[in-house]
């Protein structure tokens, strides 16, 4: 998970907590501790794909500033930034009338909102954020730690720990967005701070929500548009057909493993990630293939080179024989059938071809299976 605020920075909007008599346009004001005179503030807009500058203000000598400007459409997140490292979000509109004071030396665990429901949700999934940021950095550095030393012994309880801080996160966020459900922040909130693909009931029920309370906001509409591909994939249902090449040339359809147990990964030879997983791949199929009513992976490619496919397999020896792609990268046609937007990813069949777990990695996926080829 990534705890960056370039990930926070897809959050969203603002609420009318404001005196409606107030004059057109929004107005921040406050005061930062550690910022002399003349410091420079920087206020952007996130459009669709970046920041755009919209203005910029310089302290007092008591680190008091003031920015004024307009938000013609609707409500929209905006950064204030001193520098690099210190760097909030903000939600604007034209009836926002919002107070942030800080310290410009630690702006992100120091900074205060108030004047903006919508700012004060963002403030609170932050420093949510920014708490376990802390954790699982020093789980990764000892992670790394223990595999350059040999520690194998240490490895599995390493993960079980990073897994366990990523699930209480995930926990801390849900409640946050949900006590806040019909605040216009949720319908955004929910596709920066919880997986919809791993939390798509928890997601769903909130972009019910947000077309009653928020049925103009364009996060709401952001939300339902990125729910719909996963609705063909939520637990439960029917797993969408494939059927595609294997690197002979000859087809193999999703349904003809029906009767096991299939793991269906997506991954890619140029893919870092799905590289490093395979190990825990490879070790979940020689354990767990020949138990039970049996077990089997069923792997869709997004290479577009065939050699480079073929070597992948060979380097990483994924043994089992049901490999299929079509070559076309992001735009296979599994990938659109199961809105992939990332990969690793991977879904857990039953033996009626239905899904009944997701993106299951490492210690996870052995304990999944575990559980159902007792």
């Amino acid at each position: 998970m990534n705890l960056t605020l370039a990930a926070v920075a897809l959050l969203g909007l603002t609420n009318a907590c404001q005196n409606a008599s107030a004059a057109s346009g929004y107005e921040i004001s406050g005061q930062l501790k550690n910022a002399p005179a003349g410091t420079t503030l920087h206020l952007a807009e996130l459009t669709s794909s970046q920041f755009v500058e919209r203005g910029t203000a310089k302290t007092d000598a008591q680190g008091n500033f003031t920015f004024k400007g307009e938000q013609p459409a609707s409500a929209a997140v905006y950064q204030l930034k001193v520098d690099e490292p210190n760097q909030v979000l903000l939600v604007l509109d034209n009836k926002t009338r919002l107070t942030l004071n800080g310290d410009a030396k630690n702006l992100m665990t120091t900074y205060a909102v108030k004047g903006s429901k919508d700012s004060e949700v963002i403030q609170e999934l932050t420093r949510s954020n920014l708490a376990s940021k802390v954790q699982l950095e020093n789980l990764g550095q000892r992670y790394t730690l223990a595999s350059q030393s040999g520690k194998t012994d240490s490895l599995d309880t390493i993960k079980n720990q990073y897994l366990t801080a990523v699930n209480n996160l995930t926990a801390r966020n849900k409640a946050i967005i949900r006590r806040n459900a019909k605040s216009v922040a949720a319908g955004f909130a929910v596709l920066s701070f919880v997986s919809p693909d791993e939390e798509f009931q928890f997601a769903d029920s909130i972009a019910t929500v947000q077309r009653t309370a928020q049925p103009n906001s364009p996060f709401t509409a952001a939300l339902t548009e990125r729910l719909a591909p996963l609705r063909a994939t939520a637990i439960g249902t029917s797993a969408p057909e494939i059927n595609l090449a294997k690197p002979d040339g000859t087809k193999l359809s999703l349904k003809s493993l029906r009767g096991k147990y299939v793991l269906v990964d997506f991954w890619a030879s140029w893919c870092g990630p799905c590289r490093g997983e395979n190990p825990n791949v490879v070790k979940a199929y020689n354990e767990y293939k020949d138990k039970g009513k049996g077990f089997t992976i069923y792997s869709v490619s997004l290479d577009d080179d065939k050699a480079r496919w073929t070597q992948a397999i060979a380097a990483d020896g994924l043994a089992w024989p049901n490999h299929v792609s079509d070559l076309q990268k992001w735009n296979s046609a599994a990938a659109s059938a199961y809105g992939i937007q990332a990969i690793p990813q991977s879904f857990l069949l039953d033996p009626q071809g239905k899904i009944i777990a997701k993106n299951l990695r490492g210690p996870a996926l052995q304990a999944k299976l575990a559980e159902v080829l007792k």
